[in-house]
């Protein structure tokens, strides 16, 4: 018979009132308050501190203090990771995020949902849905990512959007819900282009 840890990862109803789950959450809390204590100037405590909190990281992560999570090893971070001040990942089920990827302040990415009705949520029952960002993703500032979303390669998400639904590769999507608004050119050239020229 599977624990209730087991049914949440798997994205399955799942009891969030478990009493092992709320040793789990007490873990992390814990770890992200340690975490949020630390300076600038603590970078390897920094790093240590993350590498027990998360489901993996690499070594180049930067996080600015706040963050908050409920679990932490759900959460799979690939290299070259920033987030902004205020990040919170609710990471009931796993939340994977690829390489190079940017979160401005106050971005939230939701791994979990309750049920519809007040009779079936005052259970305390949930479910969690897996939530993955590809590569070279950047969010801006108060986004937020609903659970169940797939975010492609190359995706610029604008400040202030909500994304509720899949997004394809290369496009640049704002709003609530996020829509894609255009494709972005491989080859296009902006303001930050004479950086690349010095290469």
């Amino acid at each position: 018979m599977k624990t209730e840890r087991e049914k949440m990862t798997d994205g399955e109803i799942y009891m969030t009132g478990d009493a092992h789950l709320m040793k789990d959450k007490s873990r992390a809390r814990t770890l992200a308050a340690r975490y949020n204590g630390t300076t600038e100037e603590e970078g390897d405590l920094r790093r240590s501190l993350l590498k027990e909190l998360l489901g993996s990281c690499d070594d180049e992560i930067f996080i600015k203090p706040p963050f908050k999570c409920d679990y932490g090893y759900n959460i799979f971070v690939g290299k070259k990771f920033f987030a902004n001040f205020d990040c919170v990942m609710l990471d009931a089920a796993p939340i994977y995020i690829g390489d190079n990827c940017l979160m401005g302040p106050k971005t939230c990415v939701y791994a979990v949902n309750h049920p519809m009705t007040a009779a079936e949520r005052a259970t305390g029952a949930a479910k969690g849905k897996a939530v993955h960002i590809g590569d070279n993703v950047w969010f801006g500032g108060n986004c937020v990512v609903l659970p169940g979303v797939t975010i492609g390669d190359n995706v610029v998400v604008g400040a202030g959007s909500v994304v509720v639904h899949d997004l394809p590769d290369n496009c640049l999507a704002v709003g609530n819900p996020a829509r894609v608004v255009r494709y972005i050119d491989q080859e296009e050239r902006n303001e930050f282009s004479y950086i690349l020229d010095q290469d």
